[in-house]
């Protein structure tokens, strides 16, 4: 709102005038609620960088190179949550996905060479939680839950505990561990599919109604779009995407291993959670993610390099988890106040009833 707006809103009678500075100040602190994580992760690889203890090794190109790939794992599996997460539904057997898919890729591709499988294997999964989720209405959260805990269960029956790595063809394995022009191939390949997941959730009429589900799904229903079958495409694309998690790992490896399905859960929602503080504050959006992926990974390496046991990784991915929750709850209520003294504001302004909450113009509770 402008000075000039707020000055006639206030002599309209009742809202205090917002001067030009209280303008800049709350300009300043939307650019910094957008930009907070970029800024500190940047901070972070600084600090790391200049320490005389971490910095030649933290700035290495064999450090940096393992900090872009080691993440790229976790950086799809992370993706694959975005999507139905858009439009408002949890999947947390993604990571139990991407474990099938590991050990699927490893038994398949060393005994029977069929290397497509693993793929058919996980977007199947991905589409019974559709089934489930959308069709038959379960709980979305519960659903995928049991999903997980079945999943895994199933993976340790298959390996008995153990390593898959007889018959991987050492070139499969080696794809995951070069570089395509001094970048980590599967960087390369995160980012490829990070620019496609993007472009389909932000410029396309799917990427649009799911943003609609995940705001008002009543509504969205109301306006004829068909919200069963979006979400189930949801769910889908979200096995696709952990599907290329899971042969990712086995490339990595060279192995198929039964605890992959645990490993990424808790690394991958606290990469999704930071990611709604920034870039677009409020809602899961997919640079955020990686953004989140990244600042995880660089704070893991620094801290390990500086002599930080191996408790630190979990204690800092639980508390990375908890602090975004929360800041994405203060930042959604500090927008929904500000949307609220807007509406109030061009009320007045038209002479009409104030849109209090719990009134007859119930003010939507919708993010920026």
């Amino acid at each position: 709102m402008s000075a000039q707006t707020a000055t006639t809103v206030n002599q309209g009678g009742g809202s205090a005038p917002v001067t030009p500075r209280q303008d800049r100040i709350r300009v300043a602190l939307d650019v910094l609620e957008r930009a907070g994580l970029p800024i500190l992760a940047a901070l972070m690889f600084a600090f790391f960088a200049i320490n005389s203890t971490s910095g030649s090794i933290f700035t290495s190109s064999a450090n940096l190179d393992n900090i872009l790939g080691n993440q790229a794992v976790t950086g799809l599996v992370a993706l694959a949550m975005v999507v139905p997460l858009v439009a408002g539904y949890f999947d947390l057997s993604v990571s139990a996905t991407t474990g099938v898919a590991n050990v699927a890729m490893a038994a398949f591709i060393g005994t029977h060479g069929w290397p497509i499988l693993p793929a058919m294997i996980a977007v199947l999964i991905g589409a019974i939680n559709g089934f489930l989720v959308a069709k038959v209405n379960l709980n979305g959260f519960v659903v995928t839950l049991g999903t997980y805990t079945l999943l895994g269960g199933l993976v340790q029956l298959y390996t008995k505990g153990q390593l898959i790595t007889n018959g991987i063809p050492s070139s499969f394995g080696a794809w995951g561990a070069e570089d395509w022009f001094g970048v980590p191939r599967p960087f390369v390949l995160l980012m490829v599919l990070a620019g496609v997941t993007w472009y389909l959730l932000s410029q396309t009429p799917f990427g649009r109604y799911l943003e609609g589900i995940g705001s008002n799904e009543s509504a969205a229903r109301l306006v004829g779009i068909n919200v069963t079958r979006k979400v189930w495409a949801s769910f889908v694309i979200s096995g696709v995407i952990a599907a290329a998690a899971g042969i990712l790992a086995t490339s990595r490896a060279g192995s198929g291993s039964p605890e992959t399905g645990t490993a990424f859960l808790f690394p991958a929602l606290a990469a999704v959670f930071l990611g709604a503080t920034t870039i677009r504050p409020g809602r899961y959006n997919v640079w955020g993610t990686m953004i989140g992926v990244y600042f995880v990974a660089i704070s893991v390496s620094g801290l390990t390099l500086l002599g930080a046991e191996v408790w630190v990784q979990p204690v800092f991915n639980g508390t990375s988890l908890i602090v975004a929750v929360a800041l994405s709850t203060i930042f959604a209520r500090q927008r929904d106040r500000r949307a609220s003294s807007t509406q109030i504001a061009e009320a007045e302004l038209q002479g009409s009833p104030s849109p209090l909450p719990g009134g007859d113009g119930r003010v939507s509770r919708q993010a920026e």
